[in-house]
Parts: C-alpha cells; sequence; structure tokens
C-alpha cells in the first residue's frame, strides 16, 4: 500500500482573526504590532476567556480547553513537587490537512503566545513544540519563531515521524520521553499524567492560536466573529483527492466565521460533489446537503459530521467515493500503530471488505459489522475514526454505493481500483 503524503502546494488566505496578519510577515515585530505585548493573565482570567469563548481541541477530539486548564492546574495543587508541561502539537499526521502547518508558516507568534500566557499562568516553565518529519519547513518556521522571542521560557523543539496517528496525545507524550512517538493504552488523562508525570496541557496549534488570539485581543473582540452560540472563527483546509503518486497537490487553508454557508469557500464543483469532512477520520456529506452545509459544530452534528480535523476533501474531480474510501482505508489500516486487536486484526479486514466492495462485491452486510466490533475497543481512536470514514460511505453515500453495484458509476473510467 502507498502511502498518502501532505500536499505538495500550500495557499492560504487572509483571515478575519488568526490570519488577519498574513499580509505582514511571520515575524515579532509585525506580529507585535497587530496584536501587541503578551498578555499576562493568571490562571482565572485564562480559563474565563476560554470558557467564555467555547475554545475547543481543534485537533479532531474537540475536547474543552477550558476543561483541560483546570484538570491541569487541580493535578499541580495535588502535587506541587510536579510542575506542569505545555505541549504545542503540531505533528498533524492528517495528510488532508495543513491548517497547523500554514499557523506556523505565517502566524507562528499567534500561536506560540497562546502557549506561553497558558505556561504563565500554569506556572510551567518549558513549552514543547512537535512538529513532523514530512513538514520540514514547519519546523523550521518555529525554530526562527522560538530563536525571536525573549519571554522566560524555554522552548524545546520534537520532530514526530510522518504517519497519521504521529498526532496522537499519547503518542506526542511517548516521542517526548525519547520512545517510538506511537500510542499506548493510558490510564488517566495527559492532564492528569503526562510528560514524566507530570499534568501537561498539550493542545493542537490552533487551539494555541485561539488562546493566543483571545489574551492578546479580548473576549469582546474575539466574540464579534461567528455566532452567540459559537464564537470566533476556524481554520479550514480545502484539497481534492491526492494524485497517483499518494500526494494531495494543492491545499487551500482559509479562516472562515462559525456560521459561514459552504458556498463562502467552495466552488461550483465542491458544492455538487460528495464532500468529506473531518479528514479521513471524517464523515461523509451527500452532495444533496453539501451546499447547505453552515461552518458549525452544531449543523454538522445534524448531518453526521463533525469538524475534526478540519480538512474537506471533496470529490469535485469527478472520482467514485467507493473507490476513494477503499484506498483510503487500506492506508489506515497501514498507519495503525498495530498494537491492539482493532488495528492488528480489525482494521485490516476491514480494508479487504471495503477493497472488495470497490470491486462490485457486495460486503455491506460485513463491513456494518467489522465497523461495529472495532469501534470504541482500540487504546486510541484510530479504528473508531477509520470505521466512520467506512459507514458514512453506506449511509451518506448509500446511493452512490448502489449505482457502485450496478456498475453505472463509471469509475472505471474515472479512477482504478488497486487490487493488492
Amino acid at each position: 500500500m502507498r502511502t498518502i503524503a501532505p500536499p505538495a502546494r500550500l495557499e492560504v488566505r487572509r483571515g478575519p482573526l488568526l490570519l488577519s496578519g498574513v499580509d505582514d510577515g511571520p515575524g515579532l515585530a509585525a506580529h507585535r504590532a497587530r496584536f501587541g505585548d503578551l498578555a499576562r493573565l493568571d490562571l482565572a482570567a485564562v480559563v474565563d476567556r476560554v470558557e467564555a469563548a467555547s475554545v475547543r481541541g481543534r485537533g479532531g477530539a474537540g475536547f474543552p480547553l477550558a476543561r483541560k486548564l483546570r484538570t491541569v492546574a487541580r493535578g499541580r495543587g495535588m502535587r506541587p513537587s510536579k510542575r506542569p508541561v505545555v505541549v504545542v502539537n503540531a505533528a498533524e499526521g492528517e495528510p488532508a490537512s495543513a491548517k497547523d502547518e500554514a499557523l506556523l508558516a505565517v502566524a507562528p507568534h499567534l500561536v506560540l503566545d497562546g502557549a506561553a500566557v497558558a505556561a504563565r499562568a500554569l506556572g510551567a516553565r518549558t513549552v514543547h513544540v512537535v512538529t513532523s518529519l514530512d513538514r520540514p519547513l514547519v519546523g523550521e518556521s518555529v525554530a526562527r519563531a522560538v530563536a525571536e522571542r525573549d519571554d522566560g521560557l524555554r522552548w524545546t523543539q520534537h520532530e514526530a515521524e510522518g504517519r497519521f496517528v504521529a498526532g496522537q496525545a499519547r503518542a506526542v507524550l511517548e516521542l517526548m520521553a525519547g520512545r517510538p512517538g506511537l500510542p499506548v493504552t493510558a490510564w488517566a488523562p495527559e492532564a492528569v499524567d503526562g510528560h514524566k508525570g507530570r499534568p501537561t496541557l498539550l493542545s493542537n496549534a490552533e487551539s494555541w492560536a485561539h488562546l493566543g488570539a483571545l489574551a492578546q485581543r479580548g473576549t469582546e473582540h474575539y466574540a464579534s466573529f461567528g455566532t452567540a452560540q459559537e464564537p470566533g472563527t476556524m481554520l479550514l483546509t480545502l484539497t481534492r483527492p491526492p494524485g497517483p503518486d499518494g500526494r494531495f497537490d494543492l491545499a487551500r487553508v482559509v479562516e472562515v466565521e462559525h456560521g459561514d454557508g459552504a458556498w463562502s469557500v467552495l466552488d461550483a464543483a465542491a458544492l455538487a460533489a460528495p464532500l468529506l469532512v473531518g479528514g479521513f477520520h471524517g464523515a461523509w456529506v451527500h452532495p444533496s446537503a453539501v451546499a447547505g452545509l453552515v461552518w458549525s459544530q452544531d449543523h454538522l452534528r445534524s448531518v453526521g459530521a463533525s469538524l475534526g480535523a478540519g480538512a474537506l476533501v471533496s470529490l469535485g474531480d469527478g472520482s467514485c467515493p467507493v473507490a476513494r474510501t477503499a484506498e483510503w482505508t487500506e492506508y489506515l489500516a497501514a498507519e495503525s500503530a498495530g498494537r491492539c486487536g482493532p488495528c492488528r486484526n480489525g482494521l485490516p479486514a476491514l480494508a479487504d471488505e471495503v477493497r472488495a466492495l470497490a470491486q462490485r462485491a457486495d460486503t455491506r452486510r460485513r463491513i456494518e459489522q467489522l465497523t461495529g466490533l472495532v469501534t470504541g475497543r482500540g487504546a486510541c481512536a484510530h479504528p473508531d475514526g477509520t470505521s466512520r470514514l467506512v459507514r458514512t460511505l453506506l449511509t451518506a453515500l448509500g446511493d452512490h454505493v448502489e449505482a457502485h453495484l450496478d456498475g453505472a458509476c463509471g469509475c472505471s473510467t474515472q479512477h482504478r481500483v488497486r487490487v493488492a
């Protein structure tokens, strides 16, 4: 199975908040001119701001940042000798996503500001920044930005292997500990028992940028974007499927306000085609529903999707969703850590059945059995996300599956299914 690589080209559009300084350059002087000196906030003020703005993790899980902050603070209170650790997770193992890459290329100091504000409030002395070996320019950008700063913190960089699961929280902690950066079973969240047993505040680069914007601009300015229920903005990565070499050609990173419609960022072809929302651990949305999508977690849940990693893969190129899902399921099965039964046995079996479906064998009943068997049983969420991709192919795109089985989808001329 060939691998799938991050985009070869990146286009970043100016946005209303996080990407408002794209035209100013990534340097510290330009950043300070736009956002001001680094804010000094105590823990209560930081928690109040992220809670008022409903900031959640933007790496896929969507966990409330305020709850993480409280848990880390409580952990330090119970074990004063265990000084907290702050981690910026920019490993971005999802190859269809480039939003963290874009942020650290064009606005690195907004990300680092968010982490610095949290570190100071928690009494942490060290901030770890994790990037990926298959996105080397990101690490270089972080190194340049850190060299410009004088905030009294120790900044430590790490590079994760370019694997899908490398960005999983426990995989990041394993990497920081000098072990292979792969997920392991954990009995407590990293906010309780993280790096070297310390309470660890770990979140992805976009989440830290939102905290940076809140700290520097305040909640009133932040709430001027988005809706009353979902203030602020989100970053989206827009792509078409990877080419024959397994690499995405072009990724466009855009910043939208919560409540904006799909028409604001998708072209005519994408508005009329199946859309994968949330990346390879995301969900398929039927073409009939794409034009009516609203960039809101509440609305996305109503159509069976979620923001996830913020990656949108459109089949506006005319390729077949069954064939594409077969390719991507095989890729995801090969990308697992292989440390638990659902990944070692379940995902390869699922990939076999989806490949058979792509070859026009009706394996839907067996696919439904396998997705049910692996969901919720892995050491991490990799089996769950892979199952979601496959399950929504059958539910959201059932008519496309029927057309494919009937030989009426035209994929034999548009996209060839690789037979193992």
